[in-house]
């Protein structure tokens, strides 16, 4: 007797990516800190589920050495990430992955709970696991950090930038209410926000540093060197106490109705990617690569 439901019969995808290097994320171990770098230069380190996982595998490992008080994220090339790969030859979104999370795999799943099941692991639910981290983290931001870049810089403690790094969320474009893990009314004012996500325009290092959501803004010559003077100092603290007032922190931000906030947020996105399906215009609102790369740059003016 089969169990399986009417409109539930499995679906096979091909897997057509190619990737350029066989190492997305690099790792190096000095002075108590950890440095994970994001390694698709090429492609202004553009996320697929590759890096995603090679992420996910360095965090670990830096978690796993005792020797490590701090990490650093950072990208290789002109910029720290151009957010989600949504048009490059190593786009893997076909392709399983040994899972990190209690979700089945997605590659064979029909309409909408593909895309909702990948992005409960290799996006939603990746950015918890990363942002719980018992240890500090400190993004190095330089360049770009647009739509699924910010969710890499949003999970870390800390966010360096150089002054010539920008932060954008165009997604709305896409008829998509923000990125996945939707952090934008807690890393800024709720007006500032919708100011973020209507207009879609690149905000700059300097004014992201006045609203609360970076750190500190260097010169980009000054960078490494301000980061990693930061990650000395807390790669002094014991490694206790900096988890417990990590994690201490991060409780306040829940109570603060940041995981509600993502819950009802990835629900909403979910809904946007289906109607769009539905409309006949892909999961992305009819956009592709190409196209978003020239409505962002729309914001260069901002």
């Amino acid at each position: 007797m089969s169990t399986t439901a009417p409109g539930d019969a499995l679906v096979q995808r091909e897997d057509k990516s190619v990737y350029e290097t066989q190492e997305p994320v690099l790792y190096a171990v000095a002075d108590g800190i950890a440095t994970v770098t994001m390694n698709r230069p090429t492609f202004n380190n553009a996320q697929n589920s590759q890096m995603t996982y090679a992420l996910d595998a360095a965090f670990e490992r830096a978690i796993a050495d005792d020797a490590v008080k701090v990490i650093v994220l950072r990208g290789m090339g002109k910029h720290f990430s151009a957010g989600h790969d949504i048009g490059t030859p190593g786009r893997d979104i076909n392709k399983s992955f040994e899972r990190k999370h209690l979700w089945w795999d997605h590659t064979n799943k029909p309409g909408a709970e593909q895309l909702y099941a990948r992005e409960q692991e290799v996006y939603l639910g990746m950015c918890r696991r990363w942002h719980d981290m018992p240890k500090p983290t400190i993004a190095m931001v330089q360049g770009a950090c647009i739509a699924g870049g910010l969710m890499l810089a949003w999970v870390c403690d800390l966010i360096v930038a150089s002054d010539d790094a920008f932060f954008q969320d165009p997604v709305v474009r896409m008829g998509i209410p923000g990125v996945e893990y939707f952090a934008h009314a807690h890393e800024l004012n709720p007006r500032i926000a919708k100011e973020f996500l209507y207009l879609g325009e690149r905000m700059p290092a300097e004014r992201a540093y006045q609203m609360g959501m970076v750190n500190k803004v260097v010169s980009r010559d000054e960078l490494e060197a301000a980061t990693y003077a930061w990650a000395a100092k807390i790669a002094s603290q014991p490694r206790l106490g900096l988890s417990l007032t990590k994690t201490v922190i991060n409780r306040v931000e829940e109570l603060q109705g940041l995981r509600s906030t993502m819950d009802m947020a990835f629900g909403y996105h979910h809904f946007a990617h289906a109607q769009s399906q539905v409309l006949g215009a892909g999961q992305l609102g009819g956009h592709d690569a190409k196209s978003m790369v020239q409505a962002n740059k729309q914001g260069e003016g901002a």
